[in-house]
């Protein structure tokens, strides 16, 4: 797929970003795809490229500009060794809401003003920490989020006054949430307490389970599961496909 390389200037500093296209004239819907706890790395290359290739403009974000040339995770062992996982730790708690909703404007910024994007609302996608940011910016920004797809994502609903589920009010778009099993970070009844908030505040929503490990979707993950992952796909394929033209 075609890829260009940019940066988008935020209010907190400069962005390196990729954005994706296929092949073509265009425009295409825009999507903005939020990396997992490793942020962006070759992985998420492929994944971004292989979204462009449904048909749409994706742009990929690298989440921890803030923190300057950082050294890239290696996700097969950056959660077993304590350094590693300190500072892996460290970068997530970095994302905060009101930073990633400053963040995702100006990306939606910048699609607007690029020849290859259509439209004036957005999908966004993410995995890990980038699935919990997806139903976040479904709150922060229901002007600009047409829809949101959540794959094992963690945090969805908290205890504290940030949790992306009392957002529910406030979101108008789409919002798919694929769950693993056995996740401690998404549980059953993290799952039951979303869906009542989503359907008490009339958001169109699936929440589904996929028989696999945290980390199914991303193939660099050690849980990585290819049935699920195929299933990711069709998914967020479909969630876009109804609602971003």
């Amino acid at each position: 797929m075609p890829k260009i390389t940019d940066s988008v200037t935020t209010p907190d500093g400069t962005c390196n970003i990729a954005l994706y296209t296929p092949d073509g004239a265009g425009p295409w819907p825009g999507v903005v795809m939020f990396p997992d706890a490793g942020g962006v790395r070759d992985t998420f290359d492929q994944m971004a490229a292989k979204l462009a290739g449904f048909g749409y403009a994706v742009l990929l974000p690298d989440v921890y500009y803030r923190e300057g040339d950082w050294t890239p995770f290696d996700m097969s062992t950056a959660f077993g060794d304590a350094k590693e996982r300190a500072r892996i730790m460290f970068m997530i708690g970095t994302l905060t809401p009101d930073r990633v909703t400053r963040d995702a404007n100006a990306f939606f910024d910048y699609l607007v003003g690029r020849p290859e994007v259509s439209g004036e609302r957005f999908g966004v996608c993410g995995y890990c920490m980038g699935g919990r940011i997806s139903v976040v910016l479904a709150g922060r920004l229901p002007d600009r989020v047409a829809a949101a797809a959540s794959f094992h994502g963690g945090g969805l609903v908290t205890d504290n006054e940030h949790s992306p589920h009392l957002l529910a009010d406030q979101m108008k778009a789409l919002v798919y949430v694929g769950g693993a099993k056995n996740d401690q970070s998404f549980t059953a009844d993290h799952a039951e307490q979303l869906g009542k908030a989503l359907t008490a505040a009339g958001v169109r929503h699936r929440i589904e389970w996929y028989n696999a490990g945290h980390g199914f979707a991303v193939p660099d993950n050690p849980p990585y599961d290819p049935a699920a992952d195929e299933r990711h796909w069709a998914a967020m394929t479909e969630t876009f496909g109804a609602t971003l033209t």
